[in-house]
């Protein structure tokens, strides 16, 4: 259990470091003290917000910082801590003090959380526990959080103007995705793209300078509910990026005179959030638009999205680009060559699915759960298919005023969704995605 003082004065070293030392920037702060700090324009009021000098620690910003209900009774018995009576700020009266302080008392993973903690941590012994430098790449960069995020489509794209493409749009900030890798239940195949990923990321100066830009460009091939927006978000959440999505049957649907504009401002607001992921579902829309005469600003806008994917790059532009898509059939040789590795989501086979919902009920209280027998009566359904059975098997023992399930709810449950009567057309359902995973493997058979 964390000590109130230790949180509110980690918050004090930190400001008064920050406020101190030029070299450090927002990226060295932790992103729950840069929402604090956070203003929304410069002091001319001409320039986009920021984390700005001097930091100014107040019972209120602190209580929001630490999540500490009355920050100065934490910290009042210490000799050097002080609280000006009139504006509530808390300082320190000697910072040589707090700082040794802090440092007794703090563990490892605290500094790999905090950049400047861990830079003086640094500075204090020979031997440090965490460098700085481990700590900056623990913590994700200020272009991640939700603040700067809104703040860089408020300067960039007009509310009116631009309206109608934002309504298309979903950006979601690292903070804000739930789900993680550890989170999913993925094939070696699947575990080994998100690898060669990372691999590509880490390295994109070395792939820029011998000439590899044609990389960080994936499609997700398989029916609903397999993962595949679950592996994006995942991805996003672990790499902290921000994640644009959008639905392409969407951007084809609606505003047609405005439709090609919009996928250029799709591909722009991507760029504007980089590095960012730019996630594109129901990417066999651009097939269906190909084909179809009813409107040539379809065609228009879809010609305009082929050529956006071609011009985009991770290494370029620090875009990593995933579409998805539940019918790989109506994808013609022209859509496939634009992507550079194609990742199989089918639907989990039987360790699969008991493996999934062992990861499901994890966190649940559920008794004599054997998920292997639950595997064998749930052949053809998908991670998705399974979290709606073990909510059905909640619902069902909480109207018992029961909050524990058995394996005799799980099974039930599992009846009831076989008698369904859209279970015979499930694979033609749109869907989110599960939150796990499916079994995959690669599939490099289409045309480049």
């Amino acid at each position: 259990m964390n000590d109130p003082a230790v949180d509110v004065v980690e918050l004090l070293v930190t400001a008064s470091r920050f406020n101190d030392d030029r070299s450090l920037d927002a990226d060295d702060l932790p992103p729950r003290y840069r929402r604090v700090f956070w203003t929304e324009h410069d002091d001319d009021g001409d320039e986009p917000g920021g984390v700005q000098r001097p930091l100014t620690v107040t019972e209120s910003t602190a209580k929001t910082a630490t999540g500490i209900e009355r920050p100065w009774e934490a910290v009042s018995d210490e000799l050097f801590t002080d609280r000006d009576d009139f504006d509530g700020t808390l300082s320190l009266t000697e910072s040589s003090m707090g700082v040794s302080w802090l440092l007794d008392r703090v563990e490892d993973d605290r500094l790999l959380s905090n950049p400047v903690l861990a830079k003086i941590a640094e500075e204090a012994t020979d031997d440090p526990p965490v460098t700085y430098e481990a700590a900056r790449d623990e913590t994700r960069p200020i272009q991640a959080d939700r603040v700067w995020i809104d703040a860089l489509l408020e300067e960039y794209f007009d509310e009116e103007e631009d309206a109608e493409m934002l309504d298309l749009v979903t950006v979601r900030a690292p903070e804000e995705i739930e789900t993680t890798l550890d989170d999913l239940v993925l094939t070696g195949d699947q575990e080994g793209e998100i690898q060669k990923l990372v691999t590509a990321i880490e390295h994109r100066d070395y792939l820029a300078e011998i000439g590899l830009r044609e990389i960080g460009k994936l499609l997700f091939v398989g029916p609903p509910g397999t993962g595949k927006t679950s592996v994006a978000r995942g991805i996003a959440h672990d790499l902290g990026l921000p994640v644009v999505e959008v639905k392409l049957s969407m951007v084809t649907s609606q505003y047609l005179g405005e439709t090609a504009k919009n996928v250029e401002k799709t591909f722009e607001v991507a760029k504007r959030l980089a590095p960012c992921i730019l996630f594109i579902d129901e990417f066999d829309s651009v097939a269906k638009t190909r084909r179809s005469d009813e409107h040539a600003a379809l065609k228009r806008a879809v010609n305009t999205l082929l050529k956006s994917i071609d011009d985009i790059s991770l290494i370029n532009d620090e875009v990593l680009l995933v579409s998805a898509t539940n019918h790989p059939d109506q994808l013609d040789a022209a859509a496939w060559r634009r992507f550079d590795e194609i990742v199989n989501f089918p639907k989990p086979d039987r360790q699969m699915r008991a493996d999934i919902l062992r990861v499901i009920t994890r966190e649940m209280e559920i008794g004599d759960f054997d998920p292997e027998i639950v595997a064998d009566k749930t052949e053809g359904l998908t991670g998705s298919d399974l979290r709606m059975v073990l909510r059905e098997a909640v619902l069902e023992a909480l109207t018992d005023d029961r909050r524990t399930i058995t394996q005799a709810d799980v099974m039930d449950a599992v009846e009831d969704f076989e008698e369904r009567d859209n279970l015979k057309t499930m694979d033609m359902i749109d869907g989110e995605g599960a939150t796990v995973a499916g079994d995959g493997g690669h599939d490099h058979t289409h045309d480049h």
